[in-house]
C-alpha cells in the first residue's frame, strides 16, 4: 500500500512539473515550491545534526562544564566568529560580518589554490607532455602519435586564445584562430553530454509513468 502510493505522489509531481511546459500554472508552483521546501528543511535538519550539534554545541558545552577550563577555551573562538555572521541581522552592527567572511575566503583560497594547481594545471601539463617520452621510446603506434599532437596544439592554441598581453595579428592571430576551433568542439562536445543527460532523464520519468504507473509496458 505504501509503495502503491509513493508511486502516485511521485507521478502526480512528475506530471505537475512538466505541466508547465504547456504554460506557467499552480500546480507547476505547487511543486516547485514543495521540492524548495523538502530541500531547505532537510539542508536545515542535516547542518543541525552534522554540524551544528558536533562541531558547535557539544564543543561549547565541554568548554564551560570542564574543570580547570584550560585549552578548551579555545573552542568557543570559532563559535564566537561563526556568531558573528547573524550580525548582518543587526544594521548597526553589520560590519562585522566581514572578519569571519574574510576568513572563510582566506581559508578556502589557501585550501583550494594548491589543489586547483595540482590538478587543473601541473597534472593536465603532465598529460599533455607524456605521451611525447613514449614517442621517443618507440611505444605508441601512428594514431596515438597524431592524437598527441593534435592534443598538444589544441593545448597550445588554446592558450593562446586567451592570452591577452598580445594583439592577436599575424601568427599570433592565426594560433588563437585554431584554438577557437578547439574551444567550440570543446563547448559542443560539452553541451551534447548535457542534452544526452537531460534527454536520458526524462526517458526515466516517462519510462516511470508508463511502467511503474499505468503498467501500459
Amino acid at each position: 500500500m505504501e509503495k502503491l502510493i509513493g508511486v502516485w505522489i511521485a507521478a502526480f509531481l512528475t506530471l505537475c512539473i512538466y505541466s508547465f511546459l504547456y504554460r506557467d500554472n499552480p500546480f507547476y508552483r505547487f511543486a516547485e515550491h514543495l521540492f524548495v521546501g523538502i530541500s531547505v528543511g532537510y539542508g536545515i535538519v542535516l547542518s543541525i545534526h552534522q554540524g551544528l550539534i558536533p562541531l558547535a554545541w557539544t564543543p561549547f558545552w565541554q568548554a564551560i562544564t570542564q574543570w580547570p577550563p584550560g585549552w578548551g577555551l579555545t573552542k568557543l573562538i570559532p563559535i564566537a566568529i561563526g556568531l558573528l555572521f547573524f550580525a548582518r541581522l543587526i544594521p548597526n552592527y553589520a560590519w562585522l560580518i566581514r572578519y569571519p567572511i574574510a576568513i572563510l575566503m582566506g581559508i578556502g583560497s589557501g585550501l583550494a589554490i594548491p589543489n586547483v594547481m595540482q590538478a587543473d594545471i601541473f597534472r593536465q601539463v603532465h598529460g599533455t607532455l607524456v605521451p611525447f617520452s613514449q614517442i621517443h621510446a618507440g611505444t605508441l603506434s601512428g594514431s596515438e602519435i597524431f592524437g598527441a599532437i593534435l592534443m598538444l596544439i589544441g593545448v597550445i592554441s588554446t592558450l593562446t586564445y586567451f592570452f591577452f598581453s598580445v594583439e592577436h595579428r599575424g601568427v599570433v592571430g592565426g594560433v588563437s584562430k585554431v584554438g577557437i576551433i578547439f574551444l567550440m568542439i570543446g563547448f559542443g562536445s560539452a553541451f551534447g553530454n548535457t542534452v544526452m543527460g537531460r534527454v536520458s532523464l526524462l526517458i526515466q520519468r516517462v519510462e516511470f509513468l508508463l511502467q511503474d504507473w499505468l503498467h501500459l509496458i
